[in-house]
């Protein structure tokens, strides 16, 4: 069961530890590392961009602080996205850990132990790295655990910090046996991502102003706009977007408000088409590219719910309309 606040702890101490690590690689000692160098290279001159066309007046180390703690927090969520569907069985075989009592602790163990037997010159490093390729390669998932949306395969950090960051989800207490962190959870509850995506990291969270919307508000809201929406443009055509959809709780509660319209009215429908529909029916843009994981996650596990799929193998390749953007921004130029 998932323990919220303790994890939010953890992972904020362990945030720390992962943002110093890449700045001391990436922005310290880049000169001491050749490979390096180039991505320190593309970051100033990104940088240098901004500048130019006047949407940055931050000094490099600033703007570059930001960019090292957006990659610190992708490489905590992608652990949190495979401990999720890991501890939940959504997947045969575990990358990670897993909870130690059916099983799953020791085929991660022993999983980690075979790659390296392939791979003995890697280390933990490119090991995560893998995890996250191979469960990208699963429907739903590629725009999680790919190179162009996810920056854990852009910025490295070391293979000593990727230890302690595995070693870390295999934290077992001592006086029970289990794991510190377990994510089982039957009803697949994706809320507690949304405690991360506000307070996981105060720098972050004072740029982007996050605040989560309370349930109680975000249903009084969709009472008086979605649904009269719906009555009024009918559930088939209706289109709702969140122009600034942080951790998704409006988009969560506007498809689950159209699955219940398929389900009222179209009571035979596949449940797997009717999960499509529904997310065909809301969309989603944010500025903080973890918002948008969050988001998209959230969305994509509610409809493997509605679609009755307890294998990621046996699931559709939902599309999830949520993008990173700022809605402020629009026009042809913009192309």
């Amino acid at each position: 069961m998932i323990d919220a606040p303790r994890l939010l702890a953890d992972l904020t101490r362990q945030l720390k530890r992962l943002e110093d690590d890449l700045r001391a690689r990436i922005l310290d000692n880049a000169e001491q590392l050749p490979e390096l160098q180039a991505l320190k290279a593309e970051l100033s001159a990104e940088w240098q961009a901004a500048r130019d066309a006047e949407r940055c007046a931050e000094t490099f180390e600033s703007w570059a602080e930001q960019v090292l703690t957006q990659g610190a927090v992708h490489w905590l969520l992608s652990c949190v996205f495979l401990r999720f569907i890991e501890d939940n069985a959504l997947v045969d075989r575990p990358w990670i850990g897993g909870t130690p009592a059916s099983g799953l602790l020791a085929l991660a163990r022993d999983r980690h132990e075979t790659y390296f037997r392939a791979h003995p010159t890697e280390n933990d490093r490119d090991y995560l790295r893998a995890a996250f390729a191979e469960a990208g390669t699963l429907p739903g998932l590629h725009t999680f655990f790919d190179d162009a949306h996810n920056p854990v395969f852009r910025l490295p950090i070391s293979g000593e910090a990727a230890m302690a960051l595995r070693e870390f989800w295999q934290a077992v207490d001592p006086n029970t046996g289990a794991l510190l962190h377990d994510f089982t959870d039957d009803g697949l509850n994706t809320r507690f991502l949304g405690d991360l995506y506000q307070d996981l990291s105060e720098a972050t969270r004072k740029r982007y102003a996050l605040l989560q919307t309370p349930e109680f508000v975000e249903e009084f809201i969709l009472d008086r706009t979605l649904t009269p929406a719906i009555q009024e443009f009918g559930y088939r055509e209706l289109r709702m977007i969140d122009p600034t959809c942080g951790s998704g709780h409006f988009l969560l509660g506007g498809f689950q408000r159209l699955v219940a319209e398929w389900l009222a009215h179209e009571p035979g429908l596949n449940p797997r088409v009717i999960a499509q529909k529904a997310l065909h029916g809301v969309a989603g843009v944010d500025l903080n590219p973890f918002a948008v994981a969050v988001a998209r996650f959230r969305l994509w596990v509610a409809a493997l719910q509605v679609a009755e799929v307890r294998r990621l193998a046996d699931a559709p390749d939902f599309e999830v309309h949520v993008a990173i953007g700022d809605s402020l921004l629009h026009g042809i130029r913009l192309a």
